[in-house]
């Protein structure tokens, strides 16, 4: 596979020292693998996409990374989403890791529990963070035993920080690194995934596209909205992301049906200023990055929760500029990749 010009900012020069070596015209053939992964209770079913060089057979901790979305998309949809060509998989592996990516159940292509089939106010909300951590845990299991690993590079977004990072607290021997995009941590008011609930949630909620980019674009100055998603990206997200959800496409308009255990957490912890784990239990590396434009998980959150990381060794905290909560689908994206991979590179010889 023929890597493509990243993307038009930052300019390929910026670039060029993160492109496989020694030729950084070419990059390696790229294998992709699926995989549907029992939970740890019975009949839910995990959906996991790894992608890695085609002539990789020596894995290691770290360079064997799983990464899990936040708290409304799926994760293959955004990782692995070549836009402009690439998608932030290829990027990763054809820097030769071992790249994979996760749906929690009720997300993507992963198992929905019953409920999700009923009027949501018929349940209580589903996959709370307890449950998200045991499918991550199966999942990572599998992952270190097919690969027979001790450790993974961890890496979460948004609401999967969260997740990743407690993870990490619980479970040091089995996390290599972690790196946290656009971290979760206390906030004043409800999380702008919430808009529009109910004070009494259900079960799940439901967006339609509308809906996400309103929210994508909430924050960014109205003079940089123009120029800030390159034409058909949106549009190309949104339709092979909707498409994940069957049941939602049937209505009018379409809609992404969304657990709502996450906003249960959220209202019981981060906004009632308790936290979900302690920050100072995590002893691996760990990186924090943010967009100076992000609404979902303003930069002051990584800020706070950065010098709570009292027992990870070369913790760092990185800003970028003119970047939302969605940098990883923006024109900007590579300055993602390359702060990233930089941290992911810079010890693995």
């Amino acid at each position: 596979m023929r890597r493509r010009a990243l993307l038009a900012a930052p300019p390929t020069a910026a670039l060029s020292p993160l492109l496989p070596r020694p030729a950084a015209a070419q990059a390696p053939s790229l294998v992709t693998e699926e995989f549907m992964v029992p939970a740890r209770d019975g009949g839910i079913e995990l959906f996991l996409r790894n992608k890695r060089p085609e002539t990789l057979t020596d894995f290691a901790p770290a360079r064997t990374l799983l990464f899990v979305h936040g708290a409304t998309y799926p994760a293959e949809t955004a990782f692995d989403l070549p836009l402009g060509g690439l998608s932030w998989m290829d990027y990763i592996a054809g820097r030769g890791f071992d790249t994979w990516c996760m749906d929690i159940r009720g997300y993507g292509r992963s198992t929905r529990p019953p409920a999700m089939a009923q009027p949501p106010e018929a349940n209580p909300p589903i996959v709370r963070g307890e449950t998200a951590l045991s499918d991550i845990a199966a999942v990572a299991a599998f992952i270190r035993e097919r690969r027979g690993l001790p450790r993974l590079v961890h890496m979460g977004w948004s609401w999967g920080t969260a997740l990743m990072a407690r993870f990490a607290a619980e479970n040091p021997a089995l996390v290599e690194r972690l790196v946290l995009y656009a971290p979760v941590w206390l906030r004043e008011g409800p999380s702008p995934a919430a808009a529009g609930a109910q004070a009494t949630l259900g079960a799940y909620r439901t967006v339609t596209q509308a809906q996400a980019r309103e929210r994508w674009l909430n924050g960014v100055p109205e003079e940089k909205r123009a120029a800030l998603i390159p034409p058909g990206w949106f549009e190309h997200w949104a339709g092979v992301t909707w498409a994940t959800d069957p049941e939602g496409m049937r209505r009018n308009p379409p809609v992404l049906r969304a657990p709502n255990g996450v906003l249960l957490d959220s209202r019981e912890f981060w906004q009632a200023g308790r936290p979900w784990y302690d920050p100072a239990r995590i002893t691996a590396p760990s990186l924090l990055v943010v967009a100076e434009w992000d609404h979902d998980t303003p930069p002051g959150m990584a800020a706070a929760l950065f010098p709570l990381l009292t027992n990870s060794p070369g913790k760092r905290l990185v800003m970028l500029g003119e970047g939302t909560h969605t940098i990883l689908m923006e024109r900007n994206r590579g300055a993602l990749f390359q702060a990233v991979q930089v941290f992911l590179e810079e010890t693995t010889g």
